[in-house]
Parts: structure tokens; C-alpha cells; sequence
């Protein structure tokens, strides 16, 4: 991914959670410690990487502790890209066989909301860095007045969008192009044809 012009330099990796508890629980094989390790391997050996990770919020057993400590993970880990879903019972899966789902749904969503602000101000900081940079953007489709085009570090329909506005000139669904990136929102980026 570091050398290869040809890959993005985009990650996904579902880590779900952060807390040694939740972990086991959801028997993901692997503990806290072990992760922080992973993140910072890549970014290490990939620089400029953006990782992508989901989280679940509200598992059988989830306590208040373990939320703390996944807010703590999301603010320092700052994933470029987060998604985070509240749990559900998945018929036949292990969790659905073995917990009593004990956790009300708006429990579940007020805790999916305080990761999501979190994750809000994380995105807000990486976007105003972009301000400036020229990025390569390819088109995916118009909407009214703008373009939607993504970088090498969005993915389809899940990601952020770089908005283009239709008044610059027309552009070609599907074509790449060269952006500078002159404004951003908490999510999505906005720029230019240079």
C-alpha cells in the first residue's frame, strides 16, 4: 500500500470495540492492548493512510465503563472514517443464542449518538486539513447544482463526498479529476476543477 501507486491508501477494519470486557464478550480474538498495536502499525508503515473502522454500541453486557472506554479509544485513535450501529439480535448468531439483548433501544442510540459526536469534531479537524490541498476526485453522479466525487480515501456510498459545484463546467460521470479542496462540513469536502 506504501509503495504500489496503484492502491489506496484506505482501510477498513471492523474493530467493533475497544474495552478488554466487550471484546471477549463478542469473542473477537483479540484484546485492547493488541489493537491500539495494529492501528499504529499501519500508520506507521503506510503514511497518510485513512482508516476506517465500525463500532457496536449497545451488546449484551455493554456497561458504562465500557462506553467510557470506547469514547476514550474513538478520541484517540481519531479513525479518519467511523460508522457506528446499535446492537440487534441477529438470528443464529452467537450473541442472539447466548445474551438476553438487556439493553433498551434508546439506550442504544443515546450511546451511538455520544460516539458520533465524537466522531463529528474528528472529521471537522481532518477536513479543515485538507483545505488547500489538491486531491484526485473521481465522479460518481450529479444532484441539482453539484457533482459528488470521492478520493482515493472514500468508499462508495459509506464515505464522505467532495461536492463540485455544476457552475464550474461540466464534468464527465465516472472521469477523474484534479480538486482543490476550498471548503469542508463536518463530513463532506467541497471543491474546484484545477
Amino acid at each position: 500500500m506504501r509503495e504500489n501507486p496503484k492502491v489506496c491508501r484506505y482501510l477498513d477494519i471492523a474493530l467493533q470495540h475497544s474495552s478488554d470486557n466487550m471484546l471477549k464478550l463478542m469473542r473477537r480474538g483479540i484484546n485492547r492492548e493488541k489493537t491500539i498495536d495494529l492501528i499504529k502499525h499501519i500508520r506507521e508503515e503506510v503514511p497518510g493512510i485513512t482508516l476506517r473502522t465500525t463500532m457496536l454500541v449497545g451488546h449484551p453486557g455493554e456497561t458504562e465503563a465500557d462506553m467510557e472506554d470506547l469514547k476514550k479509544f474513538v478520541q484517540e485513535m481519531k479513525f479518519e472514517r467511523l460508522g457506528v450501529f446499535p446492537y440487534s439480535n441477529e438470528e443464529d448468531t452467537y450473541a442472539a443464542i447466548n445474551y438476553e439483548d438487556n439493553i433498551p433501544e434508546e439506550e442504544k442510540e443515546r450511546r451511538k449518538e455520544e460516539i458520533m459526536l465524537i466522531q463529528q469534531d474528528i472529521s471537522m479537524e481532518a477536513n479543515k486539513k485538507r483545505l488547500g490541498e489538491e486531491m484526485k476526485v473521481v465522479i460518481d453522479r450529479k444532484e441539482g447544482d453539484y457533482y459528488y466525487g470521492r478520493t482515493e480515501f472514500d468508499s462508495y456510498e459509506v464515505d464522505p463526498e467532495v461536492l463540485i459545484a455544476a457552475e464550474n463546467g461540466e464534468l464527465k460521470i465516472g472521469a477523474y479529476y484534479n480538486v482543490e479542496i476550498t471548503d469542508c462540513e463536518d463530513y463532506d469536502l467541497f471543491g474546484m476543477v484545477k
